[in-house]
This record gives structure tokens, sequence and C-alpha cells, in this order.
């Protein structure tokens, strides 16, 4: 049987319906995972057994989050934001981290995964971190890996991908800000963006904050070994 992937969805502002990125559902299935699309359902009860059922979850990419939820206003530079979606993933997250299943958190996903855990981010990064930055949002194809990112040894992302320095595609202008001791920042750009985090507590909780399903589609194997990794952490949650 193939692990059961939850996968975050999407939703638009003002419009009734959800949805998510095919890269996301084609680099799991190629991995050997089933995924299935999360709307933002609410009850704990439902949400409980939601946690249940699913063998590890993808928390996707999207718009951008609520900066109440770690004691901020808006910033200038905030973009849309669904709060329905922040309500769900956090609440939906802390259950499957309290059962150790597999999470897999992308871009805005490493956000809400840090933020869970009880740190923080920049609601714009260009204009709220100093220094000469790196283009976070490329103005290229989706799958061009377009900066590098230095990885920590002996990390979760060092040996899932077996490398010291990945090139990696960037679009996003939020990003994490201060990460909790129980996580380690285990990928980090030129320009001192954060690009990676881990637990250090759970067996497989890792944040990225670019887009490997775009990389995988191109055929990336860095990027197809980090999901060949997660699903295989689901099918071990799966077997149990």
């Amino acid at each position: 049987m193939r692990p059961i992937i939850g996968i975050t969805a999407s939703k638009e502002l003002g419009k009734d319906e959800y949805n998510v990125e095919l890269a996301d559902t084609e680099a799991i299935v190629r991995a050997g995972g089933l995924p299935i699309m999360l709307p933002h359902i609410e009850g704990q009860a439902e949400l409980e057994e939601l946690a249940e059922h699913i063998d590890g979850l993808f928390l996707a990419g999207g718009w951008d989050i609520d900066p109440t939820l770690f004691g901020e206003e808006p910033h200038p530079g905030l973009g849309v934001i669904i709060p329905s979606r922040d309500r769900f993933e956090l609440e939906l997250l802390e259950k499957v981290l309290e059962k150790n299943k597999p999470v897999l958190a992308i871009c805005r996903g490493a956000q809400i995964l840090n933020i869970a855990a009880g740190g923080d981010m920049y609601q714009d990064t260009p204009s709220q971190l100093a220094g000469n930055l790196l283009q976070h949002q490329q103005r290229a194809p989706k799958e061009h890996g377009s900066h590098f990112v230095e990885v920590a040894e002996g990390s979760l992302l060092h040996r899932l991908t077996d490398s010291l320095k990945l090139k990696v595609n960037s679009r996003h202008h939020q990003s994490n800000r201060r990460v909790p001791e129980h996580y380690l920042v285990s990928g980090i750009a030129s320009d001192g963006v954060i690009e990676a985090i881990e637990s250090k507590e759970h067996g497989f909780a890792l944040g990225l904050q670019w887009h490997p399903e775009n990389m995988a589609r191109a055929g990336d194997a860095a990027s197809l070994r980090i999901f060949e990794g997660f699903v295989s952490a689901c099918t071990e949650e799966g077997d149990e």
C-alpha cells in the first residue's frame, strides 16, 4: 500500500474553491506516495481523525501568513492572507507532530512549521532584512535553480540530498527569522536568508523555503531524493 500524503490546499481570496499544484501531486506520486487534497476543515474531532488517517503531511506553498499569529501587526509589504488556511494548517500540524508523523513543508509551509514551533518570520524580507539580498523572486522558469544554499553537515537535509551545497529555485518574499532552539537551521543562502529548518525532536519535520516540487518535475536529482526520503518516512509510518 502506498502511504497517504495529505497536501494542504490553497484558496483564492473571494473564491469558493480549493486548488493544489500539479507539481506537488506529481512529485509525491513519483516518489511512491498517494496524495490527497486537504480542505480547510474545522472541529477538533475531525482534525484528529484526519491526522490519524494520513501517513504524512505536505504543507504546500501559497499566500502570506497572518502576522498576528506571531504577535505582530501587518507590515505595508504584507500580501494576501487566508485566515482559514492559517488556522487549519497550524491545528492539523500540531496533531500530526504529536503523532510524530512525517512533515515536509514548502515555502509558506516552512514558515507555518516555524511559527507552530514558536518562531517568527519576516513579513516582507526585502524591506525588513538589511544587506544586499539575492533575488528571491526569480525571473526565470519555476524549475530553474537560481541561487545556492549551504547545507548543515549531518542534518536531515544533508542526509537526504548527500550534498552540502544545493542550487535551488526561489519564489518568495517572506522568510523565517527567529527559529526556536529545538529546530535546526539546516540551510542558509549567502545573503543570510534562512532556507531550511528541521526539527530536532521529530523523526522527519523539514521545512524548505524553495520549491523542490518544480525542480523534481525537471529531473533534479537532489529534489527527487527529498521527496523519496519523505515518502519513505511516511511508508515506515504507515507500516507501523
